[in-house]
């Protein structure tokens, strides 16, 4: 069985064809044939590339202009590119791209509401849904919705589309970690945590227990998922009971260029003396806050570190209120938990930085958290850590683990358990 992922975001777009019958020769984990294209305003292309299994990495700089934000435009860019991902995926479902046959398509699809909590076929009706609740992740469902329906247009409507929602993973969270603390009646039209990055946190609560060889039932972990975006999660017995994001994927820890949780009478003091509408809030705390907002660089880590070694006092600063919010919310899943059986960092901030890893851990030295300065910046060396690890000392108290986030073979595994499931004669 051939399951093609596809898995846009709100600056890239990533695709991965696994192979399940490779599975006796072979790791299916492993993806057949994969493709990444970023996307920048300011050069106004798609940078391309695909790396099949067997032979050398290929780039491509298509030629499909990308729509440029006009000015007085404050839609966000997912808006504008819903027109542009059709394109981009006719170019990489080409049949000399992919080589073999496809027979299911899964999607990773940002916010499922309270309506989903579990991986389902897209129907019209779950479309018309995904679409409804884009008011609620606006750089995110409006495309990954655009690529459902540019899969069912290239592909025919006979390859099955599965939409696997970032959202299912937290639904099982207890209402005092779903309320806010606002009228009831909020909640009833619902107002209330969500979370994110479940697909993310769930590929990472499952691998850390096979690397520890523990049973989930038996586990109390902190997942710490940093990446442009970013979010925490306390997991016990398997399940998330609290998570940093919320109604939206803005809320929580500092991130790329998204704000996290802010004082709402900040917003209420702007919107007096300025009178901001809702299309300039949504830009300003989405797309131009974070790292970005602070430093005036840049929302790439890698570039706020290298700006940090050059003596820039705004990238510093940058850094340490990233790290003053991650280690504020890290306490708080700590309180939700009750205790820490390990603790997770993946994602790319969270898979690369050796300095934020050390610097999160700093501050819990009372509590026997310690991390091996060695094994923490070899885990950090080359494009991807070496392998999945822990980085703890010796004389930890808990294990500290960098795992490579495999979000895209938890999207095909939860497409292919569909697919099984509804026509067992499907080929395995």
């Amino acid at each position: 069985m051939n399951i093609l992922v596809i898995n846009t975001g709100s600056s890239s777009l990533k695709a991965a064809l696994y192979a399940f019958e490779d599975q006796l020769t072979g790791d299916p984990s492993i993806p057949a044939w994969q493709a990444q294209v970023d996307w920048g305003y300011q050069l106004g292309q798609a940078q391309v590339e695909i790396h099949p299994s067997h032979g050398s990495k290929v780039q491509h700089i298509l030629d499909i202009p990308l729509p440029e934000p006009e000015p007085s435009s404050s839609a966000p860019p997912s808006i504008q590119l819903t027109e542009t991902i059709p394109l981009i995926l006719a170019f990489l479902l080409q049949p000399t791209n992919l080589g073999i046959p496809i027979h299911g398509v899964g999607h990773r699809v940002v916010h499922g509401g309270s309506t989903y909590s579990s991986s389902v076929p897209v129907t019209p009706a779950v479309a018309a849904e995904i679409e409804r609740l884009s008011q609620f992740a606006p750089l995110h469902n409006p495309v990954n919705l655009a690529a459902i329906r540019a899969c069912q247009q290239l592909l025919g409507k006979g390859i099955p589309q599965i939409a696997v929602f970032d959202t299912a993973f937290h639904q099982q969270m207890p209402l005092a970690a779903k309320l806010y603390p606002v009228p009831y009646s909020w909640f009833e039209q619902g107002i209330q945590r969500y979370g994110f990055h479940g697909i993310s946190h769930r590929y990472c609560v499952e691998r850390t227990a096979s690397l520890m060889e523990t049973n989930l039932d038996s586990l109390k972990l902190i997942i710490c998922h940093l990446g442009n975006g970013a979010s925490l999660a306390a997991i016990t017995d398997g399940h998330s009971v609290d998570t940093t994001m919320g109604f939206t994927p803005l809320d929580g820890l500092m991130m790329g260029t998204r704000s996290g949780s802010l004082d709402p009478g900040i917003l209420i003091h702007w919107q007096r003396q300025q009178g901001l509408g809702a299309e300039e809030w949504e830009r300003l705390l989405n797309q131009e806050s974070g790292l970005k907002g602070i430093s005036g660089l840049s929302a790439d880590m890698r570039v706020i570190e290298g700006a940090m070694a050059a003596g820039n006092a705004r990238a510093h600063l940058a850094f340490q209120v990233y790290l003053h919010r991650l280690r504020q919310l890290l306490g708080s899943m700590l309180a939700s938990l009750g205790g820490c059986d390990g603790l997770v960092f993946t994602a790319g901030i969270g898979e690369h930085s050796w300095r934020v890893r050390a610097a999160a851990c700093q501050p819990f030295g009372f509590l026997g958290w310690r991390v091996d300065d060695q094994l923490n910046k070899e885990s950090s060396q080359g494009s991807l850590p070496q392998q999945d690890r822990n980085i703890a000392s010796p004389d930890s108290r808990i294990p500290i683990w960098v795992i490579h986030t495999q979000e895209n073979w938890a999207i095909a595994q939860e497409c292919r358990k569909f697919l099984l499931a509804s026509n067992p004669s499907y080929p395995v």
